[in-house]
């Protein structure tokens, strides 16, 4: 039976995204694994999502759009005490968006710190059917800064090898998060890189920007960063608009970033890339030569890319025929 599904886990929360003013804001649906999962289905690819999220009007939207898009959220926890995260993101002038905090308004703690291994256990038949069939299972780093969510990962990472499930992990590191956390605010810097080294051992893909190659390998070679993991893992390294580096499938290469002037907001342009390579990795069947990894590579890019010509992750995520008309036009 060839699988074709991917389960994403961690965090779907609101980037509160300030104007080019910085004044006033707009609120979207976001988060790293949520936004995944839900570009994965704009490009026909079944996709799950497994996280926690408030009862509260934001994790009525998030419903709303996961049912909207079919995404599976039979294991989507709902909680009845703690609100949907909301993350406080400010702009540049040149589009490049970070994260300013967190509104605590309501709470200090959230939702997804707390998705809860046990109630993930509840339906364990059903949620080993899930991973028969799926192919890749994405998780990033933040939902190690919480206890809750970090056993939550370690048990469905436990579950993904037994069924053979190739492991995908965006690095995503967003120290504020680590801050942040009850469990992990006291931690320092070094234990907190030591704990995301140990997560990266079961990864088959990495994903990491540039940034993020240097602070935890201090090297930006992806096959010198693979060399370094038990798995020995494909790796892509993305720079914003710099070319993207990569080692995939024992082939190294570098794929050159489509550019565009009408770059409004840069929020969830990672994920997009990270749904689409995806993507053609299941088209391909995993791609051998260097033509096709180039390919495949591009396709991702664009996808990146058409999500920073608005504003949100999710709103902007393509589908196929918008990226199609991309690479039929070249220019925007």
């Amino acid at each position: 039976m060839k699988k074709t599904k991917v389960v994403c886990i961690g965090e779907a929360l609101i980037d509160r995204i300030k104007n080019k003013t910085n004044q006033e804001f707009t609120d979207f649906l976001g988060g790293a694994p949520a936004n995944v999962a839900c570009a994965l289905r704009k490009l026909k690819i079944d996709s799950a999502f497994i996280g926690r999220i408030g009862s509260d009007e934001f994790g009525k939207k998030f419903i709303k759009q996961f049912k909207e898009l079919e995404v599976n959220i039979n294991f989507l926890q709902l909680d009845d005490c703690l609100p949907t995260r909301i993350v406080m993101v400010n702009r540049d002038h040149s589009g490049d968006r970070y994260f300013s905090g967190f509104d605590t308004s309501l709470s200090t703690v959230f939702a997804d710190e707390a998705l809860d291994k046990n109630e993930i256990k509840k339906d364990l038949k059903s949620l080993e059917k899930l991973f028969s069939k799926t192919k890749y299972f994405v998780c990033g780093t933040i939902i190690l800064s919480s206890t809750n969510s970090a056993d939550s990962i370690h048990f469905l990472l436990s579950l993904a090898n037994k069924f053979d499930v190739k492991i995908i992990i965006d690095l995503n590191w967003r120290e504020v998060f680590w801050d942040f956390a009850t469990s992990s605010s006291e931690t320092i810097k070094k234990e907190r890189v030591d704990l995301i080294r140990n997560l990266l051992k079961e990864a088959h893909i990495l994903k990491l920007a540039k940034e993020e190659a240097i602070l935890f390998f201090e090297n930006e070679n992806p096959l010198a960063i693979s060399e370094t993991l038990l798995n020995r893992p494909d790796v892509i390294i993305t720079d914003g608009a710099n070319p993207i580096l990569w080692f995939i499938n024992g082939v190294q290469g570098i794929t050159k970033v489509l550019k565009s002037p009408k770059i409004i907001d840069t929020t969830g342009a990672g994920d997009a890339f990270l749904a689409g390579l995806i993507s053609q990795l299941l088209s391909f069947d995993y791609p051998s030569s260097e033509s096709e990894i180039q390919n495949c590579v591009r396709f991702a890019s664009v996808c990146g890319l058409l999500t920073c010509l608005g504003e949100g992750a999710i709103e902007q995520q393509p589908d196929y025929s918008k990226v199609n008309e991309f690479f039929g036009s070249q220019i925007l």
